[in-house]
């Protein structure tokens, strides 16, 4: 399973596959997944890596890195498009680059911020 997650470039290095393989990020057909797991054709793969949920279809199982052109036909991917950031997912108070220390109003204000965020929610 490691071995596959990064030969088709799931993971940047095999020990991040593995590390997400015994952190119960990846599971094959529904089950988790150990870093020794064997693939076949045909097997639906989901695999957290980094923020993203990845939903991988074997097509062909290989051992080896090979070229970015060719690791995309060893697998189909139906994961779903990113959604676009909504204005919720911004932060609440951001101050302007280079405008120094934030004097003694500006840390009452953002503290009054914080508090009313933690009230709402």
């Amino acid at each position: 399973m490691d071995r596959w997650l990064w030969a088709v470039r799931a993971h940047k290095t095999r020990s991040l596959a593995t590390d997400g393989c015994r952190a119960g990020h990846v599971t094959v057909n529904g089950t988790q997944a150990k870093a020794a797991t064997m693939v076949k054709p045909g097997d639906r793969v989901v695999a957290r890596v980094g923020d993203r949920k990845r939903d991988l279809e074997v097509v062909k199982v290989i051992e080896k890195r090979v070229s970015a052109a060719v690791a995309a036909t060893c697998f189909v991917d139906h994961t779903p498009a990113p959604t676009a950031p909504s204005e919720f997912d911004q932060p609440v108070f951001k101050r302007d680059a280079r405008t120094g220390r934030p004097t003694k109003r500006d840390r009452r204000d953002l503290e009054k911020l914080r508090r009313s965020d933690d009230f709402l929610g």
